[in-house]
Order: structure tokens, then C-alpha cells, then sequence
């Protein structure tokens, strides 16, 4: 044999084996045992948590689903006065039907909204009721709804509300009550409560006519009400000036600081 083969042999010749000892064959098994021991307690963890995940997922969809109007109300209710919670447009379609006179579609549309929760549709409801627009002319059902907007916050329906306690419409008249309303309404920037509150003060429903607050809201709304509103805007000034003939120079100073330093709310 020559030299080559010899040395292919011994390259492709296996090295001797070395007998495995007993003590290596316990030590193995061990480690066999502990693997698998660590695999079916991962696996009993796996099972308990999917089980648990599957409860969770199973009681939130009943929650959701139960509850999904009353969470969605209350979720827009908080976010509102911050301005993050969307109007729907469903309520601007209701409010551009109510402009056109399209009551019966203003109807339609706004009625599970308000229903739903949405402020400006049970406060734009209540004006239907309130006008008898394609409704039967109720004022008590008109303030219901006035109430459940003017609670979250719609202007309008506190003037509205302001308006009916002023005349006495479907309540007891109540001058301080409207006071009320028209004050919260005339502090958010809405110039037809703020006219209407300085009639309020002009006139001393509250026991003692108050010239300067009566000046102030007044000025307000003068200059609040949109350019387009001529009437609103020129009524407002004149009732500010009469007013201001009542008063000292120093009465006028001080409603005008009054009205520049006014923020809304």
C-alpha cells in the first residue's frame, strides 16, 4: 500500500470512541427532566394567561356592547369643553335642514342624536318643540330637552332656557333663574344672551337696576353680534347708550374696562 493510501486511510478513519461513563447518563437524564419540567410549567402559564385574555375579551365585548352609547355620550361630554370631542355631521346636516325650513327632515335626523346624548341635537330638538315645527307645539317637551343640552353646556339652550323662565314657559316665571341661564350663556360669547342679560340688569329684575353691568353686557354684544345681524347690533348699541345717560363718567369708565377685560368662558 502506498504512502498516499496509507495516509487517505488514517484521514478518513474515525477516532476511537470513548466509553460513556454512568455518571454522564445520570447527569443527562437530569438535565432531560429539568427541560421538560420548565416546558409543561411555560405551557400550564401559556394556557392560564390565554384563558384569562379570552375572560377579559369576552366581558369587554359584553361591556362595549351594552354600554356603547352611554361610554361614547360620557367620553364626549368630558372632552368637549376641552374642544377634542367631533360634532357629528349628521347634526350639521339637521341644523342646515332647520335653516331651509326642511323641518320634517331636521326631524328625522336629529332625533336619535338627541336621543343619543348629542347637545346640539336635543338643543336644536327643543327648538322644534318649541316653535311647533314639524312637531305639535310643546313647551314643556321643548324644555326637557333644552334642560339636557343646557346641562352639558349648549349656549343656545341656556339662553333658551333663560327666555322661557323670563316668560314663564312651561315653568313659573322666575327672573332669577333666567338670570341664570342667560348668564351662563352670555359668558360663553353668545350676544343674544348677552343683550337679553343686560336688559336684565337695565330693568332691575334682579330687585336694583345695575347701570354699569347693564353698560357692560351691552357693549358685548354690540360688538358680538355677526355683521351680518344689523338689527341685533344696532339695538344693542342704542340700549348701551340710553343706558349711559344715566350714568357719571366714572360709571362709563368703569363698565368699559369691565367689557375689554371680559374673557369668555
Amino acid at each position: 500500500m502506498s504512502l498516499l493510501q496509507r495516509l487517505g486511510l488514517a484521514i478518513g478513519k474515525p477516532p476511537p470512541k470513548e466509553p460513556i461513563r454512568p455518571e454522564q447518563v445520570t447527569a443527562l437524564k437530569t438535565a432531560l427532566n429539568r427541560c421538560r419540567d420548565v416546558a409543561m410549567r411555560a405551557q400550564r402559564m401559556h394556557r392560564t394567561l390565554m384563558s384569562g385574555v379570552a375572560v377579559l375579551m369576552l366581558a369587554l365585548g359584553f361591556v362595549l356592547g351594552t354600554y356603547r352609547e352611554p361610554i361614547k355620550q360620557k367620553v364626549a361630554t368630558l372632552l368637549s369643553p376641552l374642544g377634542l370631542a367631533d360634532t357629528p355631521r349628521d347634526v350639521e346636516a339637521a341644523y342646515a335642514a332647520f335653516e331651509k325650513g326642511s323641518y320634517e327632515k331636521t326631524l328625522e335626523i336629529v332625533r336619535p342624536l338627541a336621543e343619543n346624548g348629542d347637545p346640539r341635537a336635543q338643543s336644536l330638538l327643543g327648538r322644534l318643540y318649541y316653535r311647533g315645527r314639524a312637531v305639535r307645539q310643546d313647551q314643556v317637551e321643548a324644555l326637557k330637552w333644552f334642560r339636557r343640552a343646557a346641562d352639558q353646556g349648549d349656549a343656545i339652550a341656556q339662553f333658551n332656557l333663560g327666555v322661557m323662565y323670563s316668560e314663564g314657559q312651561g315653568v313659573p316665571q322666575d327672573n332669577a333663574e333666567s338670570a341664570k341661564w342667560y348668564r351662563l350663556a352670555a359668558d360663553q360669547g353668545n350676544p343674544q344672551a348677552q343683550y337679553n342679560l343686560g336688559l336684565w340688569y337695565a330693568q332691575g329684575a334682579g330687585g336694583t337696576p345695575d347701570n354699569v353691568q347693564a353698560y357692560m353686557w351691552f357693549n358685548l354684544a354690540a360688538a358680538r353680534f355677526p355683521p351680518g345681524d344689523t338689527r341685533g347690533r344696532s339695538l344693542a348699541a342704542s340700549s348701551r347708550d340710553a343706558v349711559a345717560t344715566d350714568m357719571t363718567s366714572e360709571q362709563i369708565a368703569q363698565a368699559q374696562k369691565l367689557a375689554r377685560d371680559w374673557q369668555p368662558k
